[in-house]
């Protein structure tokens, strides 16, 4: 393990990477099998995100971006399945960048304990590059570029009609709250994930999260015949997107790491826009007892539903499930991180973080003042937006 590779931590702090870094001589004996990339001959950057290890890479001819995965996270498989995605996406216009074949015309090249991909570096500015998930855009301009650009996702995923995917860490899906009983569910999730269900800590957590959730599943119920299935992004913060130029004013001309990508619904993605957005729960990390004071960013949430609902609007439904959609829909995400913990990294320290903190912690701010102000904003807007007109959603 590397030394000097640095990875966000769980905090927002800075902390030693749980995979060690790419290097010159490993990826050049990775691209001998791709014919149009070239030689690589400097290693341009180290991502700090922390799931994998990822650079960009200059060539001769231009620029490649690679990521590995250990095997445990992303084998083969799983790794194909994010790729026919993305190039559904691209074939209908979607801003999401090519993914680069080797030889024999195969994404998703397993060596030994890792598995990697190489994809084109879009052009953009990556004006986020070092943000965390749960970092604020720097203006109202992205927040509604944002929302546009998830929107023409939204646009280009119809008709991809996979199924979701197989059971593996950090993907993050709606399975519990779509079901009548989510305990039951819960009970289904933790099943498939014995590394997590064994675990001292999940139980308590799991349960504190159930009974605090409750209310906005009760209110979600009746509303969940109208979200069609739609394979999703799951991560749109701002550090996923690359930007026109380094401006306030930038637009968003391409998405990235489609890692956590699913088969959920459009409101779901759209709430899981504004988690990770719009609050910022890295104050909530520091003092747990003043979540009323945790910051809200109020203009950005509007900015953000503007520019989606000038792309693509959406129906009175689906509007008024976008607030017990943004209460729940942190769940699953934390308990897949929990399960990456516990089940690769064999950290139940960082495990209690993703269960005590995210899953439980933010199902109690949601029940407080601070989650009251953000649902009712959310609230105010499905009940005083124009009405659209029938149809519009295919």
């Amino acid at each position: 393990m590397s030394t000097t590779a640095k990875a966000h931590g769980m905090d927002g702090t800075l902390v030693e990477a749980d995979w060690p870094p790419l290097t010159l001589a490993e990826v050049r004996a990775l691209l001998v099998d791709f014919p149009n990339c070239g030689e690589a001959i400097e290693i341009l950057s180290v991502s700090p995100r922390p799931f994998s290890a990822a650079s960009l890479v200059a060539m001769r001819t231009g620029r490649v971006f690679i990521k590995r995965h250990h095997r445990t996270v992303r084998d083969r498989e799983g790794l194909l399945e994010e790729h026919r995605f993305m190039k559904h996406l691209r074939e209908y216009g979607a801003p999401v960048p090519r993914i680069f074949a080797d030889a024999s015309g195969e994404t998703a090249m397993e060596r030994g304990e890792w598995t990697y991909e190489v994809h084109e570096a879009p052009a953009g500015v990556d004006i986020y590059e070092d943000a965390l998930s749960w970092t604020p855009f720097r203006s109202t301009a992205h927040a509604r570029s944002a929302g546009e650009a998830l929107a023409r996702l939204h646009l280009a995923a119809q008709g991809f009609d996979a199924p979701r995917r197989k059971t593996q860490p950090l993907v993050a899906g709606f399975t519990i709250f779509v079901a009548d009983d989510p305990g039951a569910a819960m009970e289904g999730y933790l099943a498939a994930r014995p590394a997590l269900a064994h675990a001292t800590v999940t139980r308590e957590s799991c349960d504190e999260a159930l009974e605090l959730l409750a209310p906005f599943h009760a209110e979600l119920v009746p509303l969940l015949p109208a979200l069609k299935p739609l394979w999703t992004h799951n991560d749109l913060h701002a550090s996923n997107l690359l930007w026109s130029d380094a401006s306030d004013d930038a637009q968003a001309v391409a998405i990235i790491d489609f890692g956590l990508a699913d088969r959920t619904n459009a409101v779901h993605d759209l709430a899981q826009a504004i988690e990770r957005n719009i609050v910022e729960w890295l104050e909530l990390m520091q003092d747990s007892a003043h979540g009323k004071d945790v910051p809200l960013h109020i203009d950005h949430l509007y900015a953000l539903l503007d520019g989606y609902e000038q792309v693509l609007p959406l129906t009175d439904a689906e509007a008024a499930a976008l607030a017990p959609m943004t209460a729940l829909c942190h769940a699953e995400f934390a308990l897949t991180e929990a399960d990456y913990f516990i089940g690769v990294l064999h950290s139940e320290d960082e495990a209690r973080v993703a269960l005590i903190d995210y899953l439980a912690g933010h199902a109690h701010w949601f029940r407080g003042a601070g989650g009251k102000a953000l649902l009712e904003a959310i609230r105010r807007w499905a009940g005083t937006r124009k009405r659209q007109s029938p149809g519009v959603r295919q």
